[in-house]
């Protein structure tokens, strides 16, 4: 089902089985149709596509323009209750906007980690593969995969071990509207993923393993709960805003390649952000940590 005949539905169900007003069903039509013209501009045109990434993009867009917190918080009241009626007619499972949540008041960026926490957070990870553990060896790449190629959480655990080019160092991925896209990993990425491929996923491997490129602890392709507790885990006690999720990293990587010079088409390939519109929303990240060392470190700031 197409997202705009979806939201259409979900209009003409308000108004007249429920009963709603003219005004509250015109309200959920102006925040419906700008998701709806976000989630096309990606190139998801499909309701099934609707994911907490795409939510959470569209909410951080909104507030990165200026919108008032109520109007946020109106947004997210809408989108949750049309992704609910979603999941209720089994285009969506699970409901994605079960954890979407409102802005904080003053907290409109995404979480960053700088560089040094970064450093350390590999470190971490680092000391507990030198064990060999099938599975810190596993997370361990996963951190660096996701760090590394800016991968979403979806594409990371889609991965097969045919997408791997470890000649190449890059990853074969397919995003969003099936979107296929090869995308590079650094050196340490590169080799946190041969010691998992050479001794943890060997460990991990059952007889149903398929070619699932990362598995979980009974040998089966690992699922997206699993890399969402580990990042959270991992960030938990780290200083910082917004959601400790495995899309902190990816906003991280990006934020990370354009302070560091990358050019902005560069980053949203590496990103497969289908409209260079949604890649500029990164550049208010780096402009925001250009003005807060700008505001330490100048005598006159």
């Amino acid at each position: 089902m197409r997202v705009r005949a979806a939201v259409d539905e979900f209009l003409a169900e308000l108004r007249i089985e429920r009963g709603y007003s003219r005004h509250t069903v015109r309200a959920y039509g102006g925040d419906l149709a700008d998701l709806v013209a976000f989630a096309e501009a990606l190139g998801q045109p499909d309701a099934s596509e609707l994911d907490l990434e795409t939510l959470r993009d569209w909410v951080w867009r909104g507030s990165q323009s200026g919108l008032a917190a109520s109007t946020l918080g109106r947004r997210v009241s809408s989108a949750r209750s049309f992704t609910a009626w979603l999941a209720r007619r089994g285009v969506v499972a699970p409901d994605p906007g079960l954890r979407l949540r409102t802005p904080r008041a003053g907290r409109r960026l995404p979480r960053v980690l700088t560089r040094a926490q970064m450093d350390a957070l590999l470190e971490r990870l680092q000391e507990a593969a030198a064990e060999g553990d099938p599975v810190a060896l596993r997370d361990l790449a996963i951190i660096e995969l996701l760090y590394a190629s800016a991968l979403r959480v979806s594409e990371l655990v889609g991965l097969d071990l045919d997408d791997v080019d470890r000649t190449g160092r890059t990853v074969r991925v397919l995003g969003k509207g099936a979107k296929e896209r090869v995308v590079p990993y650094g050196a340490p990425a590169a080799r946190a993923l041969d010691d998992y491929l050479d001794r943890g996923r060997p460990a991990l491997a059952s007889a149903g393993s398929g070619p699932a490129l990362l598995l979980g602890a009974r040998g089966g392709r690992l699922g997206t709960r699993t890399v969402y507790e580990l990042v959270a885990r991992e960030l938990h006690e780290l200083p910082g805003s917004g959601p400790a999720g495995p899309h902190a990293l990816r906003h991280t990587a990006a934020t990370h390649l354009l302070d560091g010079g990358a050019d902005l088409r560069i980053v949203q390939e590496l990103l497969g952000h289908a409209s260079l519109a949604t890649t500029q929303l990164y550049t208010h990240v780096s402009t925001e940590r250009l003005r807060e060392s700008y505001r330490l470190a100048h005598p006159r700031a």
